[in-house]
């Protein structure tokens, strides 16, 4: 089964292959550039699901067609927000903004919120589609927005999340603790799951 990633972070590459890898299965990950590079997605979906499947299929599109294709789309849900920043976590603070900007907003609409009120949650979909197929896979981790940054590892909100199976945020959690706990290692193991009942 030859699966390609819709996605330019090489990081994103790495960890799929290493899950299959650990999972035991006979899948080969390849990049979105043995394929012309990931083309320019508008993600106009209303959930982090139908994003991922925007880009999936965009891919799709100028690849094999015998082959896989897989993407990501997550971010941050606050309870006190409505639900925001959601979708539009990585453009909360405008289209051409960075981390900061976006954690800066955050923390401007979340400055009265108390601490019994400031629940939250990164959430993942994971889209896998091919010939036949269209599945995805959501995963979810609970926790806290702080009132301040905290830590300096991790990216986007990592520095205002602490989940709640950890005295610490994203940011001063080991990459080994968010492997296990994240919202997208919960994801990938329900895509492990199905591949593996795909493949026997």
């Amino acid at each position: 089964m030859k699966i390609y990633l819709a996605s330019g972070n090489q990081h994103k590459l790495v960890e799929l292959r290493t899950a299959l890898e650990q999972a035991n299965l006979s899948c080969s990950v390849h990049s979105a550039n043995e394929i012309g590079g990931m083309p320019e997605v508008d993600e106009t979906g209303a959930t982090f699901e139908a994003n991922a499947l925007l880009k999936a299929e965009a891919l799709r599109d100028q690849g094999p067609p015998d082959a896989f294709y897989l993407a990501d789309d997550s971010g941050i849900e606050i309870d006190h927000l409505d639900g925001r920043p959601g979708v539009r976590s990585a453009r909360y603070a405008g289209e051409d903004c960075d981390d900061e900007a976006n954690n800066d907003k955050v923390l401007r609409e979340m400055a009265e919120a108390p601490d019994e009120d400031r629940g939250c949650r990164f959430r993942c979909a994971l889209s896998l589609v091919g010939e036949g197929l269209e599945e995805s896979f959501s995963g979810a981790c609970e926790g806290t927005l702080l009132h301040q940054r905290r830590g300096i590892g991790g990216f986007g909100y990592d520095p205002l999340f602490q989940p709640d199976e950890s005295p610490r945020t994203f940011a001063e959690i080991s990459a080994e603790e968010k492997a296990e706990i994240s919202h997208r290692a919960r994801a990938l193991a329900l895509l492990m799951d199905f591949l593996r009942a795909k493949l026997g």
